[in-house]
C-alpha cells in the first residue's frame, strides 16, 4: 500500500491556518478546543494530510479572525490577485511568515518604532547575507 501525498492546495491552506494561528499566538490545543476536535486533528489540517471542509474552514476563519479567502492567498499554481491590478505577495513571504523564525522576527521588528533603527536592522541583515554569500564562494 502506498502512502498518499497531500494535495498542494490542502498543504497551502493548512500552512496558512498554521501561520495565522501562530500570528495570534494560539496553540493547536486551543484551536482544537474551540473547534471541538483534538490538537492532532489540527496538526493534520495544518500539514494538509486531512482536507478541511468548507464549513470547518469557515469556522477556523471565524476563530482566527480572518476571511476564508485569507487561506487561499498566494496559492501555488494560481494567479495571485489582490484586486485593482495589484499582484499578491511572492510565495517566499508566505513561507517566511509561516516559519517560527520568520514570525518571531516580524513580531520583534514591528515593535521597533524608530524608522532609523528599523533601517539599520535591515542594513545589518543585508550585510550578514552578503557576508555569508561571499564566505560560501
Amino acid at each position: 500500500m502506498t502512502k498518499k501525498t497531500p494535495n498542494p492546495i490542502d498543504r497551502h491552506v493548512g500552512s496558512r491556518v498554521r501561520m495565522r494561528r501562530m500570528m495570534i499566538s494560539m496553540s493547536q490545543e486551543k484551536l482544537g478546543e474551540r473547534l471541538g476536535i483534538t490538537f492532532q486533528q489540527v496538526q493534520k489540517y495544518e500539514k494538509g494530510t486531512n482536507r478541511i471542509g468548507a464549513s470547518r474552514l469557515h469556522q477556523i476563519a471565524s476563530i482566527l479572525g480572518v476571511p476564508v479567502a485569507f487561506f487561499y492567498e498566494d496559492m501555488p499554481g494560481g494567479e495571485a490577485t489582490a484586486g485593482f491590478g495589484e499582484t499578491g505577495n511572492p510565495v517566499y513571504i508566505s513561507e517566511f511568515m509561516a516559519s517560527p523564525e520568520g514570525l518571531s522576527l516580524a513580531k520583534a521588528f514591528m515593535k521597533v518604532s524608530d524608522p532609523k533603527v528599523r533601517r539599520r536592522i535591515v542594513d545589518l541583515v543585508e550585510a550578514m547575507v552578503a557576508a555569508s554569500q561571499t564566505e560560501g564562494k
